[in-house]
């Protein structure tokens, strides 16, 4: 017999006949000998509903009183669907959150996360062959006043996305054999179908690919609910709520062992890596125009060497510094296709031409674990750790599942001391087995919510990274992909590089004016926000076994005239920065460009509200 959660959203239940028809779903794989626990959302619109009547009461409600509202559409979810299964002679009981024991933390209305699960009450009913109907998106956080003889108990929400949180939790808790996902598309596809109408449906994809895709914008899975099953080994299914289908399978690893205390709270960092075959290229000064990237990267990939990091930096006049890192042996071939490609890449009566440097003798080292770049201060953490034992960072590439940084070759062994006594974890090679026949790129997602913030004139020593992101983590700010620029200028008598990244467009003044007081310290520091940015990003495990595939993302956006602002990359994801307008077109040559389109249209609701 086998244990399933399964979780329905507020589509799948809106209305008295499509709960009927989700009660038949149950009732059928309850018959295929396996018990079962649902996780339902409101109904239909039932939300947006409770959030327009607060706010018709109040311009600014009440947090607390919010989760007291917002909770009960749930209610009214699984109180239904209980019914209708009692209808069809299945037995079955509702609970609220409160009562299966899922506590989250105190003090975080309307985003709580979870802390741990007491399944006790959901193993005693499916004991007595009953389904289990979880409300999703809800909790209860207990108060820790040691004088109290019985805590204050307050109801919390999770936030976006809740109802998978509180499905995967809930799997990982009962020890679950997998968890489905049900909603109104048929899985998950490479792009979203309301802007890639052809937007094809993956058989599967990996934990660390499914978390980069969630975390820019794909609505079918919240980050959340990905890294839960990720850090603890649940499998994961999504599907159709209207027909009889294999949907998507989301693959994830061997997880390390963790407790379920703390369990959204557990260390976000599972290892450290490293890897000292490392050297870098760095061309300054090429021309900031659409198809120069295009042609450096065709040229080094037509030569079938591998290109690890790549970063290009905001421009400066109308020039953009470019850097990549090949294996260590590699080095001098990367250089020498770089100087020839230089005359096509330079503007012949620039005062200062462009140029190619070289360095050797330089490592990678990286913290790994799911959601690392989504929590604030992870990162920061990591700069501030290495900064205090005057380890200087060169480059910096992250993404939703490592926080990669290039040192002094010299500095390695010392760097990933200080980050396994910081995270409290051990240390591997960072190898990845990865079939040859692994797709380069998975799927492709575009986040219009994006600023990118720009620090000129940031000093080039050990500590400055640090200092800017403690401070936006201090006050919560979570940052996104992050540019280091390869090109210093002395002033002062000392140098200093310029460094950008972005941050959802909510945050963005309430960042930069912090970041102004910092700046102003520094000579000639300056702060620039753009927020007519969007940020378009290609997904995908296979891509260190396919050389070029940079390449051929950087050509598709040139042929479509669109200027590459910033790029960065990380072993499985590379992220463009352009121009606002260009976006919806960047994503769509980018599909095109790697063949996911599947030449049929897929439409859902799932799509139809902005990240």
């Amino acid at each position: 017999m086998a244990l399933i959660v399964q979780k329905y959203g507020g589509t799948s239940v809106g209305t008295v006949e499509r709960i009927q028809s989700v009660a038949e779903r149950v009732r059928k794989t309850v018959k295929e000998n396996n018990s079962v626990v649902v996780v339902v959302s409101a109904m239909g619109k039932t939300t947006d509903g409770l959030v327009k009547l607060a706010y018709d009461i109040s311009p600014n409600p009440c947090q607390r009183e919010m989760d007291m509202l917002l909770s009960t559409g749930e209610q009214v979810s699984i109180a239904l669907l209980s019914m209708a299964l009692q209808e069809i002679a299945q037995p079955a009981i509702s609970l609220t959150g409160a009562q299966v024991g899922i506590v989250t933390e105190c003090d975080r209305h309307m985003r709580a996360r979870i802390l741990q699960i007491k399944p006790d009450r959901i193993q005693r009913h499916l004991g007595e062959g009953r389904v289990v109907i979880v409300a999703g998106f809800q909790g209860v956080a207990l108060s820790n006043d040691e004088d109290s003889e019985i805590p204050d108990v307050e109801i919390t929400t999770l936030g976006r996305g809740g109802s998978d949180t509180s499905a995967v939790a809930l799997a990982a808790a009962l020890k679950a054999d997998r968890c489905e996902i049900y909603t109104d598309v048929p899985g998950i596809l490479t792009a979203d179908p309301r802007l890639v109408p052809d937007a094809q449906l993956m058989s599967e994809i990996t934990s660390d690919e499914m978390l980069e895709l969630a975390s820019l914008g794909a609505k079918v899975l919240h980050p959340r609910a990905v890294e839960i099953a990720r850090n603890y080994g649940i499998p994961l299914v999504v599907k159709s709520s209207w027909e009889d289908a294999p949907g998507t399978t989301v693959i994830s690893p061997v997880p390390f062992p963790r407790p379920l205390e703390g369990l959204e709270l557990v260390h976000p960092v599972d290892a450290v890596e490293f890897d000292t075959d490392q050297a870098k290229v760095s061309l300054l000064r090429v021309p900031d125009r659409p198809g120069v990237a295009a042609q450096l990267f065709e040229c080094i990939g037509s030569q079938d060497l591998d290109v690890d990091l790549i970063v290009q930096s905001i421009h400066e006049g109308n020039s953009n510094d470019i850097a990549f890192t090949v294996a260590a042996n590699y080095l001098q071939r990367a250089a020498s296709i770089s100087e020839a490609a230089l005359p096509a890449l330079s503007t012949s009566n620039s005062p200062n031409p462009a140029e190619v440097m070289t360095e050797d003798n330089i490592a990678k080292v990286s913290i790994a674990g799911a959601g690392t770049i989504g929590r604030p201060g992870v990162a920061a953490q990591m700069f501030t750790a290495l900064a205090e034992e005057g380890v200087n960072i060169q480059m910096i590439s992250t993404s939703e599942v490592k926080v990669s940084c290039v040192v002094k070759a010299k500095d390695c062994d010392r760097a990933v001391e200080i980050l396994c006594r910081t995270f409290q974890v051990e240390v591997h090679s960072g190898q990845c087995a990865i079939s040859a026949d692994t797709p380069p790129v998975r799927g492709v997602a575009l986040d219009l919510k994006q600023a990118r913030l720009a620090l000129r004139n940031i000093p080039d020593r050990p500590g400055s990274a640090a200092r800017v992101f403690q401070l936006l983590a201090d006050r919560g700010v979570s940052v996104d992909t992050i540019i280091q620029s390869q090109r210093c200028r002395a002033i002062g008598g000392a140098t200093a590089r310029d460094l950008a990244f972005t941050v959802s467009q909510e945050d963005a003044q309430n960042a930069k004016t912090l970041l102004e007081e910092v700046v102003s310290e520094w000579p000639q520091g300056e702060v620039m926000l753009d927020e007519e940015v969007a940020k378009v990003s290609a997904v995908g495990m296979g891509m260190v076994h396919h050389p070029g595939t940079a390449a051929k993302m950087f050509r598709a956006l040139s042929e479509r005239g669109i200027n590459i602002q910033t790029i960065a990359t990380s072993e499985i994801k590379i992220s463009c920065i352009v121009d606002r307008e260009s976006g919806i077109e960047a994503l769509q040559a980018i599909h095109a460009a790697f063949g996911l389109g599947s030449g049929e249209k897929i439409t859902s609701d799932v799509y139809t509200k902005p990240k």
